[in-house]
């Protein structure tokens, strides 16, 4: 299946806490690679290497990443001769598209400018470039295909430190729960679409605000909550998180350096 990746936006609140503030959120470092790199290792684990990527803001340093790429970086190599041997290989199987599709443009209308590209896909996959998880994706595809749905969004726990207050008569307080425990859950950022999506979609509107509301209304969007591991990386602190818990060896969105799937 063909997986989108939006990977177009300013990303202004991580960026405006970087020196220069010039680097793109999916070209932010854990580990070795860029965020980007984590999450098309995410899909290519589970099969998944066909990549659309919806380019808008620093779209020429993703391209010269992936133009200029170094298999060394993250893999075992021999030199011979002065010729490089990799013991493995990350993207030679890829095949990655490139579209640029604006530099203030909502989601749904990145969705829109590269549906030329999806044609004759009955399903594909679409995710925010900016999310690491460790779901089951092929579990989440299952789901989806056995439904009558146009549309499967992952769906996780708030994973804030806030806490919700409960106010008894008199302003006393009856209790107080972690927003994490409430019966709450939010849009994790992970799709599987079909092509019906794109009906409700209008000219410059939202993936979700826009269509994955209207499919809703319709009782045609499937849910699928998710209590595992789930990272956003908005901010800094939140990357430099990712990017320590890399150096420990706390990996869980990594599957791939476990077994095959």
């Amino acid at each position: 299946m063909k997986v989108v990746l939006f990977c177009g936006g300013r990303g202004t609140r991580m960026r405006s806490e970087l020196p220069g503030g010039d680097l793109p959120k999916p070209m932010q470092l854990v580990g070795p690679r860029p965020l980007l790199w984590h999450v098309m290792r995410y899909y290519a684990h589970f099969g998944h290497r066909d990549f659309l990527l919806c380019l808008g803001y620093g779209a020429n340093s993703i391209k010269e990443f992936f133009l200029n790429y170094q298999e060394t970086d993250s893999n075992d190599f021999v030199l011979n001769g002065g010729r490089v041997e990799p013991l493995s290989t990350d993207i030679s199987d890829w095949s990655i598209t490139f579209a640029d599709t604006g530099l203030d443009t909502p989601i749904g209308e990145r969705l829109r400018r590269v549906r030329p590209h999806l044609e004759g896909e009955e399903m594909f996959l679409a995710h925010y470039a900016d999310v690491l998880c460790d779901v089951p994706l092929s579990d989440v595809i299952d789901r989806f295909s056995a439904a009558d749905a146009g549309a499967s969004m992952l769906v996780v726990p708030p994973g804030n430190t806030f806490h919700c207050v409960d106010l008894a008569e008199g302003g006393l307080v009856g209790g107080i729960t972690p927003i994490s425990q409430m019966p709450l859950w939010v849009n994790g950022g992970f799709f599987v679409l079909r092509q019906e999506i794109f009906e409700h979609i209008p000219e410059g509107g939202d993936l979700v605000a826009h269509g994955c509301t209207e499919l809703a209304k319709r009782g045609r969007l499937l849910a699928y909550p998710y209590r595992g591991y789930w990272r956003p990386t908005d901010t800094v602190n939140q990357r430099l998180e990712l990017d320590r818990a890399w150096a420990r060896g706390e990996r869980p969105w990594a599957l791939w350096e476990a077994a095959p799937c």
